[in-house]
């Protein structure tokens, strides 16, 4: 996990060889960034399962279900990115879980599609199984609709196309999808959609109970239209579903757990009209989210293409202009906009700051361009990353006038990756602020401020986040 070298540099700063002795190594390895918090939060509870698979460091958990949890890995071998998910350990000894497991692996392997997440590895170590694929940074589109409360229809109609041309290219390979969900479609840094979890292809889910439950409502559409198993169709009625939510910040039928509920056919044929959720939809794409969710699969779509030929044709009806906005990070609806008192910067201030260069860090591509925008239209150049590692090693090598980090950029280690970020602040004298989240608010008493380290809890805009920075930049 650490070369000799920087194990025996950490060391010389701490003194005895007892059990608090080794926390405090372990503690100082994470503040020199040679381990990671999830790292160091594994060895601190004195485990080492978990730390590495194959040839792969495990630095970030980035989700976890009942089947299998997924992690941002890092390889020994040439420190490339990657995705990894690793089966849970209480079905690892079951055939039938590894064998599902594993389908899971050599299917996407097949699967060579830029709209579908790439499997390269399928593999065991130690009794641990295993898949390695693209490192996709950006988020899910369910964690970015919480936090969006919902597309633009232009956002959404293009994101589903992606979407749609996966599935397309899938069915050309003889596959369905068959858990077709927004958590199950990742939206990379460029802003393109992509499927994944390709685990209940083909219809061929026996094997683990809750993993085949994930798929319980492909299961009752199907036994109550006469549809059969693996119909493509099924994958546009589930489309349709994930569409419906996104342009109008609501699921068309109330989402439970109960399995029973989930099993009733009335729940997928009483959708309520999206246009009682969502009146001010344009009239040809109602017709294209109605379609898509008809109960009888004789008037759905027939196919993704046919699908595919009706959402290119509403693409030009789209304004080429959007509204820029300046709120960050709001969970509960569409972005403010931007004030309009505000008005456009001066040329002397543009001026001022062309030579000027901000640091983001942020992983989701919609904020990401909104830091972009709206930081390029007050004169500064831009600096954007997603990785906290990759951050302060470029910070090791390049003075900026000023680092812009979201809470949600630091996943589950934000108290230790603002304390990283805080030192090198403190040390170079360059203006910090973290945007922190209103679901992290209870940590702010956990982020000490300082001459160049501030916090802004939610909510707060863009401009407050630029003032604070320049406020501090003059002080």
């Amino acid at each position: 996990m650490v070369s000799p070298r920087a194990l025996a540099e950490a060391a010389r700063h701490i003194r005895g060889n007892d059990s608090s002795a080794i926390k405090e190594l372990i503690r100082e390895l994470e503040r020199r960034m040679e381990l990671t918090g999830y790292q160091s939060g594994i060895l601190l509870k004195h485990e080492i399962e978990g730390l590495r698979v194959g040839n792969y460091k495990l630095l970030y958990r980035n989700a976890s279900g009942s089947f299998a949890r997924v992690f941002r890995g890092c390889s020994v071998l040439t420190g490339e990115m990657i995705g990894l998910k690793v089966l849970r350990q209480r079905y690892a000894s079951d055939p039938r879980a590894v064998n599902l497991f594993k389908r899971e692996g050599e299917l996407g392997r097949r699967l060579k599609h830029k709209n579908i997440v790439p499997i390269y590895e399928v593999g065991s170590d130690g009794g641990q199984h295993y898949l390695t694929m693209e490192f996709v940074e950006g988020g899910n589109l369910k964690d970015i609709l919480k936090i969006r409360g919902k597309f633009t229809p232009e956002e959404a109609v293009k994101y589903i196309i992606d979407l749609a041309e996966g599935l397309e290219y899938a069915l050309s390979m003889g596959f369905t999808h068959r858990d077709l969900k927004l958590s199950n479609a990742l939206l990379s840094a460029q802003r393109v959609a992509k499927l994944v979890d390709f685990g209940l292809a083909g219809g061929e889910a026996s094997g683990v109970a809750d993993d085949a439950d994930r798929a319980v409502e492909y299961g009752t559409l199907e036994k109550f239209t006469g549809a059969p198993d693996g119909d493509p169709r099924s994958d546009l009625f589930f489309l349709g579903v994930m569409l419906y939510e996104m342009v109008s910040g609501q699921p068309p039928y109330p989402p439970t757990k109960d399995i029973n509920e989930r099993r009733q056919i009335s729940r997928y044929r009483n959708i309520r009209p999206i246009t009682s959720v969502c009146p001010g939809l344009s009239r040809p794409l109602v017709d294209i989210i109605d379609q898509l969710l008809r109960s009888n699969p004789h008037e759905r779509y027939q196919s993704p293409t046919e699908l595919l030929r009706d959402l290119r044709k509403l693409q030009p009806s789209f304004s080429s202009t959007t509204t820029s906005s300046e709120g960050l990070g709001s969970t509960s609806g569409p972005m403010p906009a931007i004030k309009s008192s505000e008005g456009e910067p001066s040329a002397s201030a543009s001026t001022a700051n062309r030579t000027s260069t901000i640091l983001c860090i942020e992983g989701r591509a919609t904020q990401q361009d909104r830091l972009r925008e709206y930081l390029s239209k007050h004169g500064y150049r831009v600096l954007m990353l997603s990785d906290t590692d990759r951050a302060l090693q470029r910070l090791e090598s390049m003075a900026v006038s000023g680092i812009l980090v979201t809470c949600e950029a630091l996943a589950d280690d934000v108290v230790g990756r603002y304390g990283q970020l805080k030192k090198h602040a403190d040390r170079t004298e360059t203006p910090l602020v973290l945007a922190l989240s209103a679901k992290r608010a209870d940590l702010l008493p956990q982020l000490p401020a300082s001459r160049y380290s501030q916090v802004m809890p939610q909510p707060v805009t863009l401009r407050d986040l630029r003032d604070r920075l320049e406020t501090m930049k003059a002080s």
